[in-house]
């Protein structure tokens, strides 16, 4: 099973080379574009555009009269897939985080290893 299941039944194949993504509205759709970081020579599409339906609601504004309101809010499917794809980022920046860490303790430990081998050197030229 998926980890991104919307992404997957939008066709969303590599989720981990979603470059950026961005939502903006046109009439009563609004539009999903996602751009992909593609390797040099694939021929897959380097964005893609996901169109969703506004979904129309008519609200009560005023229960004496009977006076509703009609209004627009985004899909369901749109919003689910919007929180996956805020989650890869996150899986993306916590990595990036880790992996900076981790050179850094790395290099540390270079450093570390470097001044007590230099330490050790000095004690057998004494002897």
């Amino acid at each position: 099973m998926s980890d991104y299941p919307k992404l997957t039944e939008m066709g969303v194949r590599h989720p981990l080379e979603i470059e950026k993504f961005a939502v903006h509205s046109a009439a009563q759709t609004d539009i999903l574009q996602i751009t992909y970081n593609r390797k040099k020579g694939s021929l897959l599409p380097v964005s893609r555009r996901y169109k969703f339906p506004r979904i129309k609601k008519s609200v009560v504004v005023d229960s004496g009269t009977r006076q509703t309101e009609t209004m627009y809010e985004s899909a369901p499917a749109l919003r689910q897939a919007l929180r996956e794809l805020e989650r890869l980022k996150t899986v993306r920046t916590h990595g990036k985080d880790l992996a900076d860490l981790i050179r850094a303790e790395f290099k540390q430990l270079q450093e570390d290893i470097a001044l007590r081998t230099q330490y050790i050197q000095s004690l057998i030229d004494k002897l």
